[in-house]
C-alpha cells in the first residue's frame, strides 16, 4: 500500500527555504531585529533554527527516495548519490566564485582561486555543507535498519562531543580553542577560509560538518515513521493499535520531540547549544524543535484540513527549494558588479553603490521608524521577488531538480 503524502512536509521545506532567503539578505547588516540574528556564540536565535531544519527537511526526502532504491541495484544508489553529491558541492563552490569578477582600483579584475597565503575563494560553504552531509547520511541510510541508523546517531554525536572537549584547547568551545579551527585552516587553507568572525574561522567547516549527518539522518527517521503512520522499529517494537493512525503518529511524534529536547537541554550544560560549532546538544535542541515542528504543522494541515494561503506561500518555495535558495545568492553577487555613484566618502572619493544598495538607501532606508524596520522591509520585498519567481515555475509545472 503507497504511504500517504503528507502536504506539512512540502510547506516545512518550503518554509525552511523561505526563512534562509529572509534572513540572509537583510538591507543593512548593521541594522537588524534580534531574532533574526544568529547567536553571536553559545546559543540559539529563531534564526540559528533555519540551516539545521533544511537538513532536517532533506532527511525527511530522502525517507521517499531510499526505500525505492534500496530496491535497486547498488551501482544505481551510488551514481545517484555521487552525482548529486558532487553538483550541489560544485554549486556551492561556484556561488563562492560567482561573479568571477571585482571591483579593485576602479578596474575590473578576475578572481583568481588565490591571490596570497590569506585571500582567496572560499572553500566551503552552506551547499558544501548540505552535500557532504546528504552524501554520507545517504550511505547510512542506504545500508543500515532503521534501529542501527539511531545507535550510528547517537555515535556520532558522542564521538564529536569527546573529541571536540579533549582534542581542543584550553577552552575547547571557544573560538581560538574550537579544533575545528586549527583543523579547518590546516585542510583548508588559511586563503579558503571564512573571514567574517574575530579570526579566521569557517562556520561551515568541514570538522563541524559532522555532527550535521545525524541531522540529516534524524530527518529520514521520522520521515520514514511520519510515512509508516507511527509504526516505530527503532525499538523492536510498534506503539500500541489505534482505529487512527495519524493520532498514533502524532502522539509520537511530540513525545520523541519533546525527549530530544530534554536530552539536549542536560547536553548544554557542559556542551553548550553553539550552531557556529554545531554542537552535539545544539543537534538535539534543533531536532527536537523541528519534530514539534512538523507535528503541529501535521495537526493543523492534515488533521483539522487548514490550507490557506499562506500555506501556499511556503509551499511554492519546497517545489524548487535548491534552485530558489541557489538564485539568491547569485543575483546580488552580480548585481554587485553594477556601480551606482553613492556620494563621497569622509575621504571626498566616491562610495558606489550597487543597484540593490541604491534601493534600500533611497526607498527602504527612508521608512519611518527605527533602522531596523526599513532593513526588515528589504528582506520581505527580496523575498517577495523570489516568490514570484517560485510561483511561476510552480504554475507552468517547471521543476529544477538538483
Amino acid at each position: 500500500m503507497k504511504p500517504p503524502r503528507y502536504y506539512s512536509l512540502d510547506v516545512f521545506r518550503g518554509a525552511t527555504v523561505a526563512l534562509m532567503i529572509l534572513v540572509n539578505n537583510p538591507g543593512t547588516w548593521s541594522a537588524m531585529f534580534d531574532p533574526l540574528e544568529h547567536a553571536l556564540w553559545h546559543g540559539c536565535t529563531p534564526t540559528d533554527l533555519v540551516f539545521p531544519f533544511f537538513l532536517f527537511a532533506v532527511g525527511n526526502a530522502m525517507a521517499f527516495v531510499i526505500p525505492k532504491l534500496q530496491q535497486q541495484p547498488q551501482h544505481i544508489f551510488w551514481r545517484k548519490v555521487i552525482k548529486r553529491t558532487l553538483l550541489i558541492f560544485a554549486i556551492g563552490l561556484f556561488i563562492n566564485w560567482w561573479p568571477f569578477f571585482k571591483w579593485e582600483n576602479n578596474e575590473l579584475i578576475f578572481k583568481v582561486w588565490q591571490d596570497s597565503d590569506e585571500v582567496g575563494i572560499r572553500i566551503m560553504g552552506v551547499l558544501q555543507r548540505i552535500a557532504i552531509a546528504y552524501f554520507f547520511a545517504s550511505i547510512i541510510a542506504f545500508y543500515f535498519k532503521q534501529k542501527t541508523v539511531l545507535w550510528i546517531n547517537g555515535f556520532i554525536l558522542l564521538f564529536y562531543w569527546l573529541l571536540t572537549k579533549f582534542m581542543g584547547g584550553s577552552d575547547p568551545y571557544s573560538i581560538e580553542g574550537f579544533i575545528g579551527t586549527t583543523f579547518d585552516n590546516q585542510i583548508l587553507g588559511l586563503a579558503h577560509i571564512y573571514k567574517g568572525e574575530s579570526i579566521p574561522f569557517d562556520p561551515e567547516g568541514i570538522y563541524s560538518t559532522i555532527a550535521t549527518i545525524p541531522q540529516v539522518l534524524f530527518g529520514y527517521l521520522i520521515g520514514d515513521y511520519i510515512q509508516k503512520q507511527g509504526n516505530i522499529t527503532w525499538f523492536n517494537r510498534s506503539l500500541p493499535e489505534t482505529n487512527n493512525t495519524q493520532y498514533k503518529m502524532l502522539s509520537g511524534l511530540f513525545v520523541i520531540g519533546c525527549i530530544a529536547l530534554t536530552i539536549g537541554y542536560f547536553w548544554q550544560l557542559d556542551f553548550p547549544f553553539n550552531k557556529k560549532i554545531w554542537s552535539s546538544s545544539y543537534v538535539l535542541n534543533t531536532t527536537g524543535l523541528a519534530i514539534l515542528t512538523i507535528g503541529t504543522m501535521i495537526w493543523f494541515i492534515e488533521i483539522i484540513g487548514i490550507k490557506n494561503g499562506l500555506m501556499k506561500f511556503f509551499d511554492v518555495f519546497g517545489k524548487n527549494p535548491l534552485f530558489i535558495f541557489v538564485l539568491s545568492g547569485l543575483l546580488p553577487r552580480i548585481l554587485g558588479l553594477i556601480r551606482i555613484d553613492g556620494g563621497l566618502n569622509d575621504k571626498g572619493e566616491i562610495n558606489y553603490i550597487s543597484p540593490l544598495g541604491w534601493f534600500y538607501q533611497n526607498v527602504c532606508a527612508k521608512i519611518p521608524g527605527i533602522p531596523e524596520v526599513g532593513s526588515f522591509v528589504y528582506s520581505l520585498l527580496f523575498l517577495a521577488v523570489f516568490w514570484l519567481l517560485a510561483y511561476w515555475l510552480d504554475k507552468n509545472k517547471i521543476y529544477i531538480k538538483v
